[in-house]
């Protein structure tokens, strides 16, 4: 009987150190996701054990908004009038609409009305004097292309983008484009590589610019 006790002792003996050496053991971490979690790696004895983090969601991507447009359709919407037309005369007034503000009457001959005005009619516009000092100046005689600003309150204009509004037109009837114009217009396939436009071929172009517009939704 005695043998017997000694014998089942012996046996819960092992089977208590059995399972108390697997219970010692550091149980293996799958490296491959949860799904939803970020794996970790078994973390050695001594060190806190890292918290579970969120895998971040993936947000959904937008169209951003389109740029606005450039070189001469943005050219076109903002401009009031666009002639080409002669300096007729040149003057200077001392105040616009009882302002104190100096102002310049020019007075053109419009040979081609494009917006705002008309052909073969005389048209005076009135520019702050200071733009006059800062070089925007016209002589009688000259030729040009103008994209002009709406008159402002005081009856003001100027040519849109300063430089970039105004083209110099030759005695052939011809539009020069300066390295101003180039800068501006170069990207569009219309003016890309080219010097000098007709007028026809300056209009059919604000035309085109026109045309897209009213198709715009």
């Amino acid at each position: 009987m005695g043998t017997r006790r000694r014998r089942l002792f012996v046996g819960l003996s092992l089977l208590l150190a059995i399972v108390v050496a697997s219970r010692g053991q550091t149980a293996p971490v799958s490296e491959e996701p949860a799904s939803g979690h970020i794996s970790l790696r078994a973390v050695p004895s001594g060190h806190a054990e890292p918290r579970m983090l969120p895998r971040l969601p993936v947000l959904p991507t937008f169209p951003g908004k389109p740029a606005p447009p450039r070189g001469l359709p943005r050219m076109v919407q903002t401009a009031g009038i666009i002639f080409s037309g002669q300096v007729l005369s040149v003057a200077r007034e001392p105040g616009l609409g009882g302002a104190s503000i100096e102002s310049i009457a020019i007075t053109f001959h419009v040979d081609r009305a494009l917006r705002g005005t008309t052909t073969g009619k005389n048209l005076t516009i009135h520019q702050w004097a200071g733009l006059w000092s800062s070089g925007q100046r016209y002589r009688a005689g000259e030729r040009v292309l103008l994209f002009l600003y709406p008159a402002s309150k005081l009856g003001l204009t100027s040519c849109v983008a300063g430089p970039v509004g105004r083209f110099t037109v030759d005695p052939r009837g011809r539009v020069l484009l300066s390295d101003q114009h180039l800068a501006v217009l170069g990207r569009d396939p219309f003016f890309s590589g080219k010097l000098q436009l007709s007028l026809d071929d300056f209009a059919n172009a604000i035309r085109g610019v026109e045309g897209e517009e009213r198709v715009q939704p």
